[in-house]
């Protein structure tokens, strides 16, 4: 008959306590079925599932051990009905809900910790990405983000996103839930949009008010931001207001193209990583290929304006990219590069990018409108462009130590 017992062993850390408790449980016959350990500020916490299937004296010789390490160690039985219940919780789907803010407040962890046992959620491990807080009391370089796995079954993942959408804006923190899978750890394919994403503008005002038509042309982009106007019919009546607008006011707009705070480094990380990284603009051409000449973005797709004599006629060439077009192209590169859809991500901040968000593996809305925010499936508001990497499940520590190492 089988006996199974949880081995939890607490106290301060020093090297060779794995050692001396695997020795104990070898020497008595265990089978490890499981295994967590950690330490924090010193103090370690290891707890253990072994099966035993002969009589031996395991509780006796992890005791002996425990003594001689400094650690206080407990066996607990595990009888064949609880056993059950945990095999059967951990093929439950598990959800990735990651927490994010310049201080995260300690309050919101009660706050989740209701919201997940009302959806009938376990926390099975919550853990840190971020950097760790300066002793001054500021914010860390990068914002604080910590990632908590949730397992459940029969999850309304839809009415769970809306009350955490809702939450995270009462404690102005980002609260961001996906699935697990194989495919959160294989992206491969990162599509951005540009204005008011990769740059800290919307390009076509900014062309507006060095001709003097601004007022009307941030009107109707406004409007069709938030989802009022149709991209095409809009962008048209925008184009049409640029009319004799000289060449020589796109060269300094470009020069001038206040990047997103963070840009410099995902890109950094991304490119070293190996991801292929692109634009897909519903703005033009001229300012995207400035960026991927900078940031080295591997392709670009946008509108190209028609330019003739120096002058922009208040026409671009055919077709427009619009929502449907960037959510095909995302698809047409995916297909060419012989990727599944799953190993792709869309960033963008418009209503024009909601197509493409909803067709990539991981979409999400930045620094969004309301209502893109609670379309899109996932939405970072409070932190810079570079916080996509903690959606990607990477930890700063990890990626600052291979940036030293590179």
């Amino acid at each position: 008959m089988t006996r199974r017992l949880l081995i939890r062993a607490t106290g301060a850390a020093r090297p060779g306590q794995l050692a001396g408790l695997g020795q104990a449980m070898a020497r008595s016959g265990a089978r490890l079925l499981d295994i967590n350990q950690s330490v924090t500020f010193g103090m370690v916490s290891l707890e253990a599932l072994v099966g035993l299937d002969r009589d031996s004296d395991l509780e006796g010789a992890l005791a002996e051990a425990g003594g001689s390490l400094g650690l206080d160690v407990q066996a607990i039985q595990v009888g064949a009905e609880d056993y059950q219940r945990w095999s059967a919780q951990a093929s439950q789907p598990r959800l990735i809900l990651t927490l994010l803010a310049p201080h995260l407040p300690a309050g919101i962890l009660a706050e989740v910790g209701a919201l997940t046992a009302e959806h009938g959620l376990t926390v099975e491990l919550i853990h840190r990405l971020s950097g760790r807080e300066p002793l001054d009391g500021g914010a860390p370089p990068f914002g604080s983000c910590v990632e908590c796995w949730l397992r459940g079954d029969d999850i309304d993942l839809d009415r769970l996103r809306e009350k955490a959408l809702a939450l995270g804006a009462m404690h102005g923190v980002d609260i961001a839930i996906q699935e697990d899978s194989i495919w959160r750890r294989h992206r491969r394919l990162v599509c951005f949009d540009m204005d008011s994403t990769l740059i800290q503008a919307e390009v076509i005002d900014e062309l507006a008010r060095r001709h003097g038509v601004y007022e009307e042309v941030a009107a109707v982009t406004e409007r069709a931001m938030r989802g009022e106007l149709d991209f095409q019919q809009s962008f048209r009546e925008r184009m049409a207001k640029l009319k004799g607008l000289d060449e020589s006011v796109l060269v300094a707009i470009a020069d001038e193209l206040p990047l997103m705070d963070g840009l410099e480094r995902l890109m950094k990380h991304l490119k070293r990583l190996g991801y292929r990284t692109v634009i897909l603009s519903g703005g033009f051409t001229y300012f995207a290929r400035h960026l991927q000449e900078k940031l080295g973005f591997d392709e670009i797709h946008a509108n190209e304006l028609v330019i003739e004599n120096g002058k922009v006629t208040g026409e671009v060439h055919e077709p427009i990219l619009d929502a449907g077009r960037k959510a095909d192209l995302l698809r047409e590169i995916a297909a060419r590069e012989g990727l599944a859809m799953e190993q792709t991500i869309a960033v963008g901040d418009g209503a024009n990018d909601l197509k493409m968000l909803a067709t990539a593996g991981l979409g999400i809305a930045f620094r969004a409108k309301p209502l893109v925010r609670s379309q899109a499936r996932q939405s970072i508001s409070t932190l810079g462009i570079d916080a996509v990497l903690y959606l990607m499940g990477y930890r700063e520590g990890d990626l600052e130590d291979e940036g030293r190492a590179g």
